[in-house]
């Protein structure tokens, strides 16, 4: 009886946290934030990401990542992006390792530098960044909210603790979701961005060969596709890579619930959407591509996204360089 009150009283308190955590939220964004003070600014993100992407079509999925891992840890603050001398930062931590793309962004800032000195943000450059790569890869357009200011703190922990990982349940993305202001429609629309780019065998090997500590496979895994994996993937595999969306990796599509609904997620965070009622509803509706509203979705649940734990205002500062604070 005991536990269960005491059950209770943690779900009020994690449901009362995420509330005001959402009315943080987003507070002081809007579109159009740097019209008068660098109106070319997201003309020069686009030219500079179209230019990479026409070469480099696989650095999309990674730099759409980063803006995720950063949102989700301190909020959307550019932490993500900081250097430590120690290795002690977010992208020193173990979900961050595999981040590619950090020269990129400060690409990216070099030019806003030179039009517009320490006027646009880092974690402005990073949201507006994740939005353009998106669109290069013949995905949404959706406006960016800006006006954010950049954090000056980049704890490694705070990635472990705060990222949600591969092999998380259901339960355990609806909590890390909801704990960030984001429903449980803006997850199953936000992993269908696991439609471009790829992964480690590091981050599913379990799957394949030791999935209950006794040498097995996945059973809610396609054996078929298990087969294929196995070819890629040795069981002390760490290190190989592949398409987590076969076929279309370097194309943003709905594919990606097709792969789930046939039990092919490569993830077990992926399968895991077929666990719930709502999160299966939604990917056995966008499975068949006709009439899908994924991509009008997604562009919501990005903007959503991009609202958590915001600095604005006089909060925090607009760095020079993305890697290192002001001095």
């Amino acid at each position: 009886m005991a536990t269960s009150k005491l059950s209770i009283c943690l779900l009020f308190e994690m449901i009362f946290l995420a509330f005001v955590f959402n009315l943080a939220n987003g507070h002081g964004l809007k579109n159009g934030f740097y019209k008068k003070t660098c109106p070319n600014a997201e003309a020069i993100v686009k030219k500079t990401i179209h230019e990479v992407i026409s070469v480099a079509p696989s650095l999309a999925g990674p730099l759409l990542r980063m803006h995720f891992h950063d949102c989700f840890v301190r909020g959307c603050d550019g932490s993500v992006l900081l250097d430590s001398p120690t290795r002690q930062a977010e992208k020193d931590a173990i979900p961050n390792l595999t981040l590619r793309g950090f020269q990129i962004i400060d690409k990216v800032k070099a030019a806003l530098e030179k039009e517009c000195p320490g006027v646009v943000s880092c974690a402005d450059t990073l949201a507006i960044i994740a939005r353009d790569v998106t669109y290069e890869v013949m995905g949404p357009f959706w406006e960016v909210e800006t006006g954010r200011r950049d954090g000056k703190v980049s704890i490694a922990n705070e990635a472990l603790i705060n990222l949600p990982p591969p092999f998380a349940n259901i339960s355990a993305l609806k909590t890390t979701f909801a704990l960030k202001g984001l429903s449980v429609k803006d997850l199953v629309v936000l992993s269908g961005g696991h439609t471009i780019g790829i992964s480690h065998c590091s981050s599913f090997n379990t799957r394949l060969y030791n999935f209950t500590g006794k040498g097995d496979t996945d059973p809610t895994l396609d054996p078929n596709y298990i087969k294929r994996l196995k070819l890629k993937c040795k069981p002390a595999d760490q290190n190989s890579i592949v398409e987590m969306d076969p076929g279309s990796f370097k194309t943003f599509d709905q594919h990606y619930y097709t792969l789930v609904a046939k039990r092919r997620g490569l993830f077990q965070s992926d399968a895991a959407l077929l666990d719930d009622s709502e999160t299966k509803a939604y990917v056995k509706a966008h499975a068949n591509s006709h009439g899908s509203t994924f991509f009008k979705d997604f562009g919501v649940s990005m903007i959503n996204m991009g609202r958590i734990g915001v600095l604005t205002g006089k909060d925090g500062e607009v760095r020079k360089v993305c890697t290192k604070v002001n001095h």
